[in-house]
C-alpha cells in the first residue's frame, strides 16, 4: 500500500501537443485557458529544464517571441512558488552563437553537487538542420531567479558521429551519477528506424563527453525518440529518489515522445543496470506498441519529469502532475500536484444516488467552463458486463466504433463537460464496462465545429470494480479537458473548442446511457479561480 503515497515525479507537458499557438490575451477569447500554463501571446511547445533552485520553481519552454507561429526558438522562462501561478522571466537562451545560430532547442537541467543548476541543449548551428549539444549555466548563483545564462564558449561539446543522421539528434535528458563518479545522459535519435537512447558519459567536470559503445536502449519500428526521460521511482516507502539513485528498491523509467503513429508519451519500466549501463524492460512489448503504456492517451507530448528535492518527490504534466509506481509494478500513476486545489472555490456536493438508464444529471453551481471534478461510481451483476472481443486491443480504435451513443449494459456513463443547454454539443468522459478487459475508460469528443479535431481517445484501465474505487476526475479549463480515470491510472488530455458551450452557455452533466443504473457514491465539483499566470 505505500506505492500508493509515493509521490515521485512531476510532469510538465505544456498545453498538450507539441506545438501550441497562444495568441495575445485578452476578455474576448472564449478558448484561453484559466489556470494551465501559457504565455501572454504568441508560440509555445516543448517544456524544457524544469527545476527548483533555492525554493523557486523554473520552467523553460520553446517559445517564439515575435510571432504565433513556429520559428525563432527560444528558451522563455517563469517562475513560480506554488506551481500554479507564474512570473515571466527574460528569455534564457536564445540564438547568438555559432553553435545555436539557427535556434536553441529541447534540453534539461542537471543540479550539480553543491546544488548548481546546469543546462543542456540543443543548438541548430546551419540551415541543414545540423544539430548539436551545448551547455549553460547560471551567470550568478546567489540569484534565486536564475535571470541571466552564461553559454560555455567551447560549445558544441557534444557532436553526432557516424552512422547518426547529425538532423536527428537532439534533446538531451537529466543527467544522472554514477558509482564511478561519472555523469551519464541520453540523447535522443534514430537510425534505420530503430529508436535510440544514445549514452554519453563524462568526468566530474561535466564538460567532457564520450559517446558509449552502445545505447542504453533501443528498439525496432519505433521511429524517432525525441524528448527521452530516464529516472528511478521507489518501489517502497513514501518519499521521492533523487535520479541519481539506483539499487534493489527502485525501478527505473525509459520513456520517449514518439511520431511513428501519432503523436504520443510512452513509457516502460524496468531495470537499469548501472555496471553495463543497460536498461532491461520488464515487459516485451515495444515502446511504442498498441496498447503500450502511455503518460497519456490524448493530445500529451514532449513532457519532461524533475525531482522536487523540497517535497522529496519528483514531477511532469499538463498541469503539473505527482509521479509513482502502482502497487502492481506494472505502471505509473498520475495526479494533479495538491497545489492545485488552492484554486477551488464554491464547492457543490452531491449525496449519493443512482442514475438510471438513459438519464442525465446537472451539476448546478458551478463554473462549467473553469472546474474541478470528482466523480465515484458503483455497479454489481457484472455477468451482465458487454463481452470484449479477442481482437480488440486497440483502446483509440474502440471508442471511436463505440462512442458515448452507442448503448451497453453498464456504459457509456460518466460525465458530459462543455456541454450546451440542449445537449448539442458536448464532450463526453466516460467508462464502459466490458467481460475480459474488465474497465474501459475514454474520453470522446463532440465538437459542431468540423474544422478542429474530433478525434476520440481512449485507454484501458486495469480496475477491478468489485474491490476498487471507479472514480473519474476531471479538469475543465475552457479549451482543455484532461481526465484522470481510477486514481490516475489513466490520464486523457483533449483540447477542444465548443462553438456552443463557451462561457456562460456551458454546463455540467453526469449521465448513464447503459442499459442497467448505476451508483453515483460520490461527486464533488469545484469552480476553479484563474491562476496568475505570465
Amino acid at each position: 500500500m505505500n506505492n500508493f503515497t509515493v509521490s515521485l515525479f512531476f510532469l510538465f507537458s505544456l498545453l498538450l501537443t507539441h506545438g501550441i499557438v497562444e495568441l495575445q490575451a485578452s476578455t474576448n477569447q472564449p478558448y484561453r485557458t484559466g489556470f494551465h500554463f501559457q504565455p501572454a501571446k504568441n508560440w509555445m511547445n516543448d517544456p524544457n529544464g524544469p527545476m527548483i533552485y533555492k525554493g523557486i520553481y523554473h520552467l523553460f519552454y520553446q517559445y517564439n517571441p515575435y510571432a504565433a507561429v513556429w520559428g525563432n526558438i527560444t528558451w522563455a522562462h517563469s517562475t513560480s512558488t506554488d506551481l500554479v501561478n507564474w512570473t515571466p522571466q527574460d528569455i534564457a537562451i536564445a540564438a547568438s552563437q555559432p553553435f545555436d545560430s539557427h535556434g536553441c532547442w529541447s534540453g534539461s537541467a542537471t543540479i550539480l553537487p553543491g546544488g548548481r543548476p546546469a543546462i543542456f541543449y540543443t543548438g541548430i548551428i546551419d540551415s541543414k538542420n545540423t544539430q548539436v549539444q551545448n551547455l549553460a549555466v547560471p551567470k550568478n548563483y546567489s540569484d534565486p531567479y536564475l535571470r541571466e545564462w552564461f553559454k560555455y564558449p567551447k560549445n558544441p561539446l557534444i557532436a553526432s558521429t557516424i552512422p547518426i543522421d547529425p538532423t536527428l539528434f537532439r534533446d538531451p535528458t537529466t543527467a544522472w551519477l554514477g558509482p564511478d563518479k561519472r555523469w551519464r545522459m541520453l540523447i535522443g535519435s534514430i537510425i534505420d528506424n530503430k529508436g535510440l537512447a544514445i549514452l554519453y558519459r563524462s568526468s566530474k567536470d561535466f564538460k567532457h563527453w564520450t559517446k558509449a559503445n552502445n545505447p542504453l536502449h533501443s528498439e525496432n519500428n519505433t521511429g524517432m525518440w525525441e524528448c527521452p526521460d530516464f529516472y528511478p521511482v521507489s518501489t517502497v516507502g513514501q518519499k521521492g529518489v533523487d535520479t541519481s539513485i539506483f539499487g534493489l528498491k527502485v525501478k527505473h523509467v525509459l520513456k520517449a515522445s514518439l511520431g511513428l503513429r501519432g503523436p504520443r508519451d510512452c513509457y516502460t519500466i524496468g531495470a537499469y543496470s548501472i555496471g553495463e549501463d543497460k536498461f532491461i524492460p520488464d515487459m516485451e512489448e515495444s515502446l511504442g506498441g498498441v496498447p503500450g503504456l502511455r503518460y497519456d492517451y490524448g493530445k500529451f507530448y514532449a513532457s519532461k519529469t524533475f525531482f522536487d528535492s523540497d517535497k522529496k518527490g519528483a514531477f511532469c504534466g499538463a498541469i503539473p502532475r505527482s509521479l509513482w509506481l502502482d502497487k502492481s509494478g506494472k505502471q505509473l500513476v498520475q495526479w494533479p500536484v495538491v497545489e492545485l486545489e488552492s484554486l477551488h472555490i464554491n464547492r457543490v456536493q452531491l449525496p449519493s444516488k443512482f442514475l438510471e438508464a438513459g438519464s442525465v444529471l446537472e451539476v448546478s453551481g458551478v463554473t462549467a467552463t473553469q472546474a474541478d471534478i470528482e466523480i465515484s461510481f458503483e455497479i454489481t451483476d457484472f455477468e451482465k458486463a458487454e463481452v470484449l472481443e479477442p481482437n480488440s486491443t486497440n483502446p483509440q480504435l474502440l471508442c471511436s466504433q463505440k462512442g458515448a451513443s452507442v448503448k451497453s449494459a453498464f456504459g457509456p456513463f460518466g460525465l458530459l463537460v462543455l456541454a450546451s443547454k440542449d445537449l448539442q454539443e458536448y464532450t463526453s468522459v466516460f467508462f464502459r464496462i466490458f467481460k475480459g478487459q474488465e474497465h474501459k475508460y475514454v474520453v470522446l469528443i463532440s465538437s459542431l465545429n468540423d474544422k478542429n479535431d474530433k478525434i476520440s481517445y481512449g485507454a484501458f484501465l486495469n480496475v477491478d470494480p468489485v474491490y476498487e474505487k471507479l472514480s473519474l476526475r476531471s479538469l475543465i479549463d475552457h479549451s482543455i479537458v484532461e481526465s484522470f480515470g481510477g486514481g490516475g491510472k489513466a490520464c486523457i488530455t483533449a483540447r477542444v473548442y465548443p462553438t456552443l458551450a463557451i462561457e456562460n452557455d456551458a454546463h455540467l452533466y453526469a449521465f448513464n446511457n447503459g442499459t442497467k443504473k448505476v451508483k453515483i457514491t460520490s461527486l464533488s465539483a469545484w469552480s476553479m479561480k484563474k491562476a496568475q499566470i505570465n
